[in-house]
């Protein structure tokens, strides 16, 4: 029904323009929403991570503190179906939750909030993980060996370069896509851990990897300025990896500023990028249109650096962390309800007009041709029993994502 009143013209629009809320509970460091877009996940300085419930205008509903991290958590990633996450920390340590155990008890015995049965795997490692995410498809039975793994590789020096930051492809999480100290991408297949791929996209750093869900397009994120979006290669058809080609398309960097740029994300089908500035005097999110490269919007609204930079897709929302004060802000598309959606013939008026009678208002109507009118439209065969498999702005509204348990009867927040 809402969507049903929403302007078709602001639903079809990709890309957010107004700060519409802030969200302020803890000292956010790092932010995900799950992939259905109806929670989001904070990780905390204190090692702690909050779920909101953004269905409910931005509420608490989690709050994970018991056999959390003791340290700053520095990454946050869900799985496909909504019910476990994956966290990393400057504690040397990642931890997997299920959120079915929150706020609930089989025995209907009040729990706390802070609900340590949620936790329900530690991995301790060697150093700090600064990065770890969950794989898409096969994220319960086998995540703990492929995070081992894959973070294991962070300290690895391979001709002496130190990888830094890493990411799976999308939907099969066949590949492990990793970046090193010198610029360096590197391809592991999965499966053999075997290194298939190497290609030099920078000299510096890389920060950040970001591969869009469709799979389409790459963002290279490195010390030197510039973000890099590559055109991926079609990993699937193509099996021999020395026929892939990584060609940049596009780079981005403010040239007038020299800024760097602290984290970078695609929306649903990679049109829009956004990027947050590094910097005190950067307090803004800069959008960019991926076909062509050019500046499109400068979100403002924060009187903050921003750090951490995710993209709702379904419900076109960006979330960002501010530096200073942990609070998360998060910019929408403003939707203005239209009666005339439901109703062809309403006009909308914003002050009293004088009315003019029709010519043919109040002449007398056919009975006979209304009736004869009003069978043939029964006749029309209406649906009313299949559901819907997309809403208003073609996402699939049929995807099962699992529902946070909730306790009503305990404040929330403690």
């Amino acid at each position: 029904m809402n969507l049903s009143l929403q302007d078709p013209f602001a639903v079809a629009k990709e890309y957010p323009e107004t700060l519409a809320s802030t969200l302020h509970y803890g000292h956010s460091v790092v932010i995900q929403f799950n992939h259905k877009g109806d929670y989001l996940a904070s990780g905390l300085s204190d090692g702690s991570i909050l779920i909101y419930d953004l269905i409910s205008n931005g509420g608490v509903i989690a709050h994970l503190a018991e056999d959390s991290h003791t340290r700053p958590v520095t990454s946050i990633s869900w799985s496909k179906c909504g019910r476990f996450i994956l966290s990393s920390s400057q504690d040397w340590s990642c931890k997997l939750w299920d959120l079915s155990k929150v706020n609930s008890d089989e025995d209907d015995v009040e729990l706390e909030l802070e609900n340590s049965s949620a936790m329900i795997r530690t991995v301790k490692f060697d150093g700090p993980i600064w990065s770890a995410s969950m794989h898409p498809q096969d994220h319960f039975n086998n995540e703990e060996e492929e995070e081992e793994e894959e973070n294991n590789r962070k300290r690895k020096k391979v001709e002496k370069h130190v990888t830094l930051v890493t990411t799976f492809t999308p939907n099969d999480g066949s590949y492990i896509f990793t970046g090193t100290s010198k610029g360096w991408l590197n391809i592991t297949k999965t499966d053999t851990l075997e290194l298939v791929h190497s290609i030099k996209m920078a000299n510096s750093n890389i920060k950040n990897l970001v591969i869009s869900s469709n799979g389409r397009k790459l963002a290279v994120n490195s010390s030197d300025r510039i973000i890099r979006q590559v055109n991926m290669p079609d990993l699937i058809n193509i099996t021999d990896p020395d026929e892939w080609e990584f060609e940049t398309d596009h780079k981005y960097q403010d040239v007038v500023n020299r800024l760097q740029w602290n984290s970078v994300a695609f929306n649903h089908n990679a049109e829009f990028l956004v990027a947050s500035s590094y910097g005190q005097s950067s307090h803004d999110l800069y959008i960019w249109e991926t076909s062509m490269g050019s500046l499109i919007k400068i979100l403002e609204g924060s009187n903050e650096e921003l750090i951490d930079v995710k993209w709702n897709y379904s419900r076109c929302t960006i979330g960002s962390t501010g530096l200073d004060s942990g609070m998360i802000y998060l910019w929408s598309v403003p939707f203005v309800q239209k009666w005339s959606a439901l109703a062809p013939d309403f006009v909308e008026i914003e002050e009293n007009i004088e009315y003019d009678e029709k010519e043919d208002e109040f002449d007398i109507i056919d009975e006979d041709a209304l009736t004869k009118k009003r069978l043939e439209e029964e006749d029309m065969d209406v649906d009313v029993i299949t559901k819907e498999t997309v809403d208003a702005r073609g996402f699939d509204i049929t995807q099962q994502s699992f529902v946070i348990p909730i306790n009503y009867e305990k404040s929330l927040l403690g």
